[in-house]
């Protein structure tokens, strides 16, 4: 009905996907530290719905490798173009940030800098160990590129305790979604952060159009590739220039595509209208040790 819902963009939507915008001292604390530290968060870049309330928990999604992506995938609000030079100090920065925050879980992602030689795997590697030096007590999660196929092990040499790397769609719409890369490169990603040893993540987004048989079959794929660890969310499009939404999924669907995920043997599965890839990441990885 007309009451429980809200326009975006001209499309009506569902009252299910309503966030509480209140903040307070703990959103403030966090915004100041990022500002002071001159870093870039995924929270505000990808205009995450889940920011007022993470940022209110003292969390947040650090973006390692400035702010300004190679790739102009068709969902994301993060800006593209020609980066800047690989800043040296951002490793220090962050570990700083986190002892600041007293984080128990970081989480750090990046944009994809096909610029760079490595894709800015070394500088993967030099924040984590710059986090686990500075913090040693907590887990450190990263989302990372697929580096086109390479890189998997500089990055997993740094000892995180969770890789993450998003399928974002089904297959067969990676091509209209994603911008530089397939959805083989990323299960083959997958299946070198699997080699390791090391607990595996995954994200897909629903509403693009696909069917509850392509969302089973990107699931069986993932889990097929070592996959332990997905994600499941509603696409909501960040601008009118993005990719239009085709379908607000009602949340009984997510909660059948969890239960289909777990009994693939996944190891945790979270799937909601407003679940993201580190969305309560923390809750993950006591089902992982």
């Amino acid at each position: 009905m007309a009451e429980n819902h809200e326009r975006v963009f001209g499309d009506i939507k569902p009252h299910w996907l309503k966030t509480r915008l209140g903040t307070g001292a703990d959103f403030a604390f966090v915004s100041r530290v990022v500002e002071a530290h001159a870093l870039n968060t995924i929270c505000s870049s990808g205009r995450c719905p889940n920011r007022v309330e993470c940022w209110n928990r003292r969390t947040a999604t650090f973006m390692i490798l400035g702010d300004t992506c190679t790739r102009s995938c068709r969902f994301c609000a993060t800006k593209s173009g020609r980066p800047l030079p690989v800043d040296p100090g951002e490793p220090l920065r962050v570990a700083d940030s986190v002892v600041k925050m007293g984080l128990r879980h970081v989480v750090i992602t990046s944009v994809t800098r096909d610029d760079l030689a490595d894709g800015g795997a070394a500088q993967w590697a030099a924040t984590v160990r710059a986090v686990r030096e500075a913090a040693p007590a907590s887990a450190v999660e990263l989302l990372i590129p697929d580096f086109q196929g390479r890189q998997v092990e500089t990055v997993a040499g740094a000892a995180p305790n969770i890789i993450g790397h998003n399928i974002e769609c089904v297959r067969r719409l990676t091509p209209q979604v994603r911008s530089g890369a397939s959805y083989e490169t990323s299960l083959r990603t997958l299946e070198q952060i699997a080699a390791t040893g090391l607990a595996t993540k995954s994200g897909l987004m629903a509403g693009l159009g696909e069917s509850d048989d392509e969302v089973l079959e990107t699931l069986a794929d993932l889990r097929r590739s070592g996959c332990r660890i997905v994600t499941i969310g509603q696409y909501l499009q960040p601008t009118p220039q993005h990719l239009a939404v085709s379908e607000y999924v009602h949340p009984e669907r997510f909660d059948r595509w969890r239960d289909r995920a777990l009994e693939m043997g996944f190891s945790y599965v979270a799937s909601g209208p407003l679940v993201r890839s580190s969305y309560m990441a923390d809750r993950a990885l006591e089902h992982c040790v």
